[in-house]
């Protein structure tokens, strides 16, 4: 495998993280300047931070009713991870799997030596065995790319901004005297929220498209892929409704997202299926060239 460096994610990635954490020194001033002690907002930030670093993995899977599974159990599973972890040079992450109709799967963890893939029934019903590859290859790109590390930290921010949005008044302790600046203090808070979650979105947009390259690289087949992705997004139609929006929190990290209308759309955290298809077309033109 010929791996090459995505330098263009790199630098969205440092320059989202730098961003996010000028808006970060802006909040917690705010915060601060609006009464919240500077004690209580570091030990309130700094459990959270330690918390979403060192068990995002465990709660991502947690959050999708993924479990853990053995070779005896999904032997197709996990001898095809085996084999693209070792063209990937990539430690094997830890295999899961997540009984949901929504044909889906995702990557988490905080390093490369500390990850896990997990893919739904619905994935495996629903692929053939070079589709299957193909998307679990685009997981191991995301390992790869360090992205999922990158984007677990960068949403810890907008997750802190939406509590304090959403649970601010409790903050005042009842004292109208302090209603000014609790409101001031949410306000600012949803601008944080929005700019936070904007930014994560472009980043996460980007991030999609460098992983369809990478996973393209580690199987030689961007074929499989994008016959993969046209697979999933034309199955989603038939899911219902209820299973949809029980797993729609975890849209950035899925390999396609779940759709919820117009705005759903507008603010997407992946590219469209069509434009995924269509350069994963042409990077088999220019490998074929080759």
């Amino acid at each position: 495998m010929e791996w090459k460096p995505d330098w263009g994610l790199r630098g969205r990635m440092v320059l989202t993280m730098f961003l996010l954490f000028a808006l970060y020194i802006v909040f917690v001033a705010a915060l601060w300047q609006f009464g919240t002690s500077l004690f209580v907002i570091a030990m309130v930030m700094g459990l959270f931070s330690l918390g979403q670093f060192f068990f995002s993995d465990r709660l991502a899977l947690y959050s999708m009713g993924a479990r853990e599974v053995s070779e005896d159990e999904y032997p197709r599973l996990h001898a095809t991870l085996d084999r693209l972890s070792q063209q990937a040079d990539l430690p094997k992450p830890k295999v899961a799997v997540a009984d949901s109709r929504v044909p889906n799967a995702f990557a988490t963890g905080r390093s490369q030596k500390n990850s896990a893939v997990a893919v739904t029934t619905g994935l495996l019903q629903s692929l053939s065995d070079d589709e299957l590859e193909g998307v679990l290859a685009h997981e191991l790109a995301h390992i790869k790319n360090r992205d999922v590390m990158v984007m677990t930290i960068a949403s810890f921010l907008s997750t802190i901004a939406f509590l304090v949005v959403r649970w601010g008044f409790w903050f005042g302790g009842g004292d109208r005297r302090n209603n000014g600046g609790v409101l001031a203090a949410i306000a600012v808070s949803f601008v944080v929220w929005i700019v936070s979650f904007l930014l994560i979105r472009v980043l996460s947009r980007y991030r999609e498209y460098a992983a369809d390259r990478g996973g393209a690289v580690i199987t030689g087949k961007p074929s499989a892929l994008a016959s993969a992705l046209l697979t999933i997004d034309g199955r989603m139609d038939r899911v219902p409704q209820e299973d949809l929006r029980d797993t729609a929190e975890m849209n950035a990290f899925f390999i396609i997202p779940i759709k919820s209308g117009f705005v759903g759309k507008l603010f997407s955290t992946h590219p469209s299926t069509e434009k995924r298809v269509e350069r994963l077309r042409e990077l088999e033109r220019e490998m074929e060239t080759r």
